[in-house]
């Protein structure tokens, strides 16, 4: 536990000032984000909302996986969504490598072999977020009448640009 020690602390202190929102798990502005894990990514600050606003999925690249998927449909059936947001950022890993350089790294660096799963590198990310919006937009299972929008976060201007 020590390892997590600062945690721990920042969380009393946090606790100690904290005050209920009396938020439930929908979404107050039926907003899902679908973004990069990347820790310079605020998605609730970069458009303008906060805390129970809005769901945020995240993944290395923002990638619309079969996960992404799978809590899209619980999102929009269940957690009042009605409009989602895919936003990959600039300056993105995974858009700046290919798949085999990113196994070839992890390998180079742990010597562990990563090939068995896939990465989703991208090299063009206008045409892998298309795709992603299409994949969810086309997917039979969400929720009829959902809005699909994508754009590229850029990490030094702090714009959306919108695809």
């Amino acid at each position: 536990m020590e390892t997590f020690k600062d945690l721990i602390e920042a969380n009393q202190t946090f606790s100690a000032q904290f005050q209920s929102q009396e938020l439930t798990g929908a979404a107050k502005k039926g907003l899902a984000i679908v973004t990069c894990m990347d820790s310079r990514i605020d998605p609730l600050r970069i458009v303008g909302m906060q805390a129970g606003d809005a769901k945020i999925l995240r993944n290395a690249g923002a990638r619309v996986t079969e996960d992404v998927l799978r809590t899209l449909v619980l999102a929009t059936h269940l957690l009042n969504v009605d409009r989602i947001l895919v936003m990959p950022h600039t300056d993105c890993r995974m858009a700046s490598a290919t798949e085999d350089e990113v196994h070839a790294l992890i390998l180079e660096k742990s010597g562990v072999d990563t090939r068995g799963i896939e990465i989703r590198t991208v090299k063009d990310q206008s045409a892998a977020l298309e795709k992603d919006i299409q994949r969810i937009e086309s997917y039979p299972l969400l929720k009829k009448g959902i809005t699909v929008m994508g754009a590229i976060y850029d990490v030094k201007s702090g714009k959306l640009n919108p695809i």
